[in-house]
């Protein structure tokens, strides 16, 4: 008896799991966060879509999960942001620097040192940074829409740059600081940007 081999849609196996990881970052770098679907994520690893709600759940969870992020920030920014308005600076300074000290900051830390050098890898970093971070901040502050994009490229600008210094450059005594000095340094400037006159 001879069997023959279908084609068409591979069946959920072993690998169904890492085929749709590899086709989401693919279609996230090429398409970004919001051009991307589920249909085409799953169309690019050759799945049903219904095997990549299985083993994801939202688009949302698929990003991260393609991202190697251990931390959700839908769970965190909402966190970091909640309390007075005029303190939003600082709890999201101090957020950044809690996250990337810890040990989950060593995955963060090798994607920004990847983004630097490699266009694939800063577009999937640039989607996460603004479609889960910044939309979402945002959204918990309630900043106006027409605003919206300069604001939030502006504290991207604070945090980025708080990031090279102090985790790949590692410049001193910035490298070394005590995670509250640089909060207090620098969360009344993200705070301008989030809240202040332009």
């Amino acid at each position: 008896m001879t069997l023959v081999r279908r084609s068409g849609r591979r069946p959920g196996n072993q690998d169904t799991r890492q085929s749709i990881l590899d086709a989401a970052r693919e279609v996230f770098a090429d398409k970004g966060f919001d051009g991307a679907s589920i249909r085409a994520i799953a169309g690019e690893a050759k799945v049903d879509p219904a095997l990549v709600h299985h083993y994801f759940g939202t688009k949302d969870k698929l990003f991260l999960a393609s991202m190697n992020m251990p931390l959700d920030p839908a769970e965190l920014v909402p966190k970091a942001l909640s309390g007075p308005r005029d303190e939003a600076g600082e709890r999201l300074v101090r957020l950044v620097l809690s996250v990337w000290d810890s040990p989950a900051g060593t995955a963060a830390v090798a994607l920004l040192r990847s983004a630097m050098s490699n266009e694939w890898t800063a577009r999937l970093l640039r989607e996460f940074v603004v479609t889960q971070v910044l939309r979402r901040a945002i959204r918990e502050l309630g900043l106006p829409g027409e605003e919206a994009g300069l604001r939030s490229a502006l504290v991207a600008s604070q945090i980025a740059g708080l990031a090279v210094t102090r985790y790949v450059l590692k410049i001193e005594p910035v490298a070394s600081a005590d995670p509250e000095t640089l909060v207090r340094a620098i969360g009344p400037n993200v705070q301008r940007y989030l809240t202040g006159p332009l």
